[in-house]
């Protein structure tokens, strides 16, 4: 009988203790983007993203046990990333000002490559993958600059939850649309945001 590995399967073997290691480490993941960008999920192995981060199978195995460990680095990475750009809209003067930046925001994270935001929200809604990922930090910055933005709203955590359905329903189709524009979606997503909130905070 097979005995079953002590880690889990979604998760770095180690963390990184120094800067060197660190490094290797965030090369490895960009690579994994950059397979994942260019070959699909096809092309999208731990052979292959060794040899585009130019380090040997058994370096990556070191920090990675697979290539589901890989995902889960990269989709942490870029909900990281977003969740940087996005917090920036907590320091805006008003809370309309706030929100238009939250909307911004997710649609650079959208279009900036769009090929690996379509591929990572494919592979995020795999049940395998879904306790791996979190995303309560995300909702309480969207509630907090909802309250600012509407501070009259009765139901600001309903209001952030359909917020963030809208906007990620329309950066996601725009993407799988191939849309280049950043300023022509934002556009259009502002309307829809502004338009609910105006709607919802009059009900």
């Amino acid at each position: 009988m097979s005995q079953r590995p002590s880690h889990k399967p979604f998760r770095p073997r180690k963390t990184p203790a120094q800067s060197r290691s660190e490094a290797t480490v965030a090369s490895i993941v960009e690579a994994a983007a950059q397979v994942l960008e260019t070959e699909g999920f096809e092309g999208f192995n731990t052979n292959a993203v060794a040899r585009r981060a130019g380090v040997s199978i058994g370096s990556l195995y070191q920090y990675f046990p697979g290539k589901d460990a890989l995902t889960v680095a990269l989709i942490r990475r870029e909900t990281g990333r977003f969740y940087e750009d996005a917090s920036l809209a907590l320091t805006r003067r008003s809370g309309k000002a706030a929100l238009e930046y939250l909307v911004g925001a997710a649609v650079r994270q959208q279009l900036q490559r769009p090929m690996l935001a379509r591929l990572l929200d494919i592979a995020e809604g795999r049940p395998a993958l879904r306790g791996e990922v979190g995303g309560v930090e995300m909702e309480e910055l969207v509630t907090t600059v909802v309250r600012r933005a509407a501070p009259k709203h009765e139901r600001p955590e309903v209001a952030a939850g359909d917020l963030f359905a809208i906007v990620r329903g329309m950066v996601d189709a725009a993407g799988e649309r191939g849309e280049r524009d950043l300023e022509d979606l934002e556009r259009r997503v502002r309307a829809a945001v502004f338009g609910y909130l105006s709607r919802s905070s009059a009900a």
